[in-house]
């Protein structure tokens, strides 16, 4: 594709995103690109046909590419777009690519309370603004007074974050194909902060409820009404269910592991059969939180 030559940023052709995606399996992207910046990234955007798919991606925690592959391009913004701003009065200019566990930290070295949660989301700032993502009862749109974005022909905008139509796990956009760039959030200044005793604790308790630093997407399943995708997973008895390399998590029934050398597909076969069985105990239709994208590989 020759009007992508001679951009500032790197272009990769036939990328595996086995490399980029949490549960380190998966196909090929067409393209992979790591813009230099936001000015690069809008020019990347506006040569790019008006037709290509493109693939947002942050650490790729919410993510499996089949492995048949991505036809399109994947742009990824950890380690590019990586900067907290202080702006007064508790507020925050965070970039899409930074980690969510290093703003809870940044939080708690300035004294601003009512962050320590980021340290349970595995991914970046900009992942969790799509999907509102959270943990410990609290999440992302909770702190955001408005974002910056860019459309999918490079143009920058800042929006409120009362333009978006967010609920659980779920963000609905004004625009659609919008890239998050940056967020300004909010939070209270606390001079008496405990901040990192609390980060401390709950990762205890996650390192003591999950299987933390074994290959997976975190929660497979959003948790239905008044319910736990856990707790329905485990009281159909698919603890330890198998498929291939993929297995359904012994300490954390809502959590698919990467036990070796699981395909994409062994995934999301294990992810099919879950709903399935769920579906038929207890009559409830479990919806996932991973995005899966792509072409079906080859039995």
């Amino acid at each position: 594709m020759s009007a992508l030559l001679n951009l500032r940023g790197e272009l990769r052709v036939k990328e595996s995103m086995a490399r980029h995606v949490s549960w380190r399996a998966g196909g090929p992207v067409e393209r992979y690109y790591v813009p230099a910046d936001v000015t690069d990234l809008s020019e990347f955007l506006r040569r790019l046909p008006v037709d290509e798919p493109i693939l947002w991606l942050g650490l790729g925690s919410n993510l499996l590419v089949r492995d048949g592959g991505f036809a399109g391009t994947a742009i990824t913004l950890h380690g590019v777009l990586d900067h907290i701003q202080a702006i007064g009065q508790g507020r925050l200019r965070v970039e899409a690519g930074v980690h969510c566990a290093r703003l809870a930290k940044y939080c708690a070295q300035q004294q601003l309370g009512s962050a320590a949660f980021f340290a349970g989301i595995p991914g970046t700032v900009g992942g969790a603004l799509a999907m509102n993502a959270g943990a410990w009862g609290s999440e992302t749109w909770q702190r955001v007074t408005k974002v910056d974005v860019m459309s999918r022909q490079g143009e920058l905008k800042t929006l409120s974050a009362d333009a978006f139509q967010v609920s659980y796990r779920t963000v609905k956009a004004p625009i659609p194909e919008l890239c998050f760039i940056a967020a300004e959030m909010s939070f209270p200044h606390d001079p008496k902060s405990s901040g990192r005793e609390e980060i401390r604790d709950l990762l205890a308790q996650r390192r003591e409820k999950q299987p933390v630093g074994q290959p997976s997407c975190g929660s497979v399943f959003r948790n239905p009404p008044n319910d736990h995708a856990a707790r329905l997973i485990e009281a159909a008895g698919l603890k330890g269910a198998r498929i291939g390399d993929a297995v359904v998590s012994m300490k954390h029934a809502n959590f698919i592991l990467n036990s070796g050398d699981a395909r994409a597909n062994d995934i999301e076969d294990l992810v099919y059969l879950v709903r399935a069985e769920v579906k038929k105990k207890f009559g409830i239709e479990l919806e996932p939180e991973v995005r899966i994208v792509g072409e079906r590989g080859k039995a």
